[in-house]
């Protein structure tokens, strides 16, 4: 690798500093999106207490002590408990259209990086190419060795660019999964604090619930 590194041009340090960034992204992505920390196993406990009849300002402290995106959520629904659902509910969703985005930031990054990695690689083989066969057409072809490194080292971008492009593809693939998996949770735990707030609307004529599944981030990109 690090002789690689030495014999390698621009396009292989660029490759190594896409490499860093991926791995950064993947690790900071993998600390914000704990399930712990957006959907607080203990703030469902609360929500359920309080839909089952709890007092309002036990869950009105959760919602303040687990400061997560539910938690916020769940703190503008009861806010908003004297508008109309109508209103409610829209509000809901304009700020989970903010969370999700949010949740959505570095794997942005990641999907970035899988696009130009194995483009960086083979701009990077191309260029080596055409260096190595300058050099040759000054050398002549006498020199099989040199030719043949020239090869291997022309090539070897190629190689790392699909190094750092499929692991990044892997994460970006489970970290949008895991957004999509949050986002519906959390839609669900918004509707069912407001089927406790408006009882009256419940049934065949109710409005839809708060919209922040995967449509909501869809909607943002």
């Amino acid at each position: 690798m690090l002789q690689l590194l030495r014999e390698g041009d621009l396009f292989i340090w660029l490759l190594v500093a896409t490499s860093v960034v991926a791995l950064a992204m993947m690790v900071e992505r993998g600390l914000a999106l704990r399930w712990s920390r957006i959907i607080p196993p203990r703030l469902i406990d609360e929500l359920q207490r309080f839909t089952q009849g709890g007092p309002v300002h036990g869950f009105e402290r959760a919602t303040l002590q687990f400061d997560s995106p539910l938690g916020r959520l769940l703190r503008l629904g009861l806010e908003s408990a004297g508008r109309p659902r109508e209103e409610n509910r829209d509000a809901i969703e304009t700020r989970a259209r903010r969370e999700v985005s949010r949740l959505e930031r570095g794997i942005v990054v990641l999907e970035i990086i899988v696009g130009i990695a194995p483009l960086l690689g083979l701009v990077g083989t191309i260029h080596g190419l055409i260096t190595l066969f300058g050099d040759l057409s000054k050398m002549g072809l006498g020199e099989s060795s040199v030719f043949a490194r020239g090869i291997a080292i022309a090539l070897n971008a190629t190689l790392m660019g699909l190094l750092v492009a499929i692991p990044s593809l892997v994460a970006w693939s489970y970290f949008s999964r895991k957004v999509e998996t949050l986002a519906i949770e959390m839609e669900a735990a918004c509707s069912e604090l407001l089927e406790h707030l408006y009882p009256k609307s419940t049934g065949a004529g109710a409005a839809p619930s708060a919209g922040i599944g995967p449509q909501a981030s869809h909607s943002i990109r």
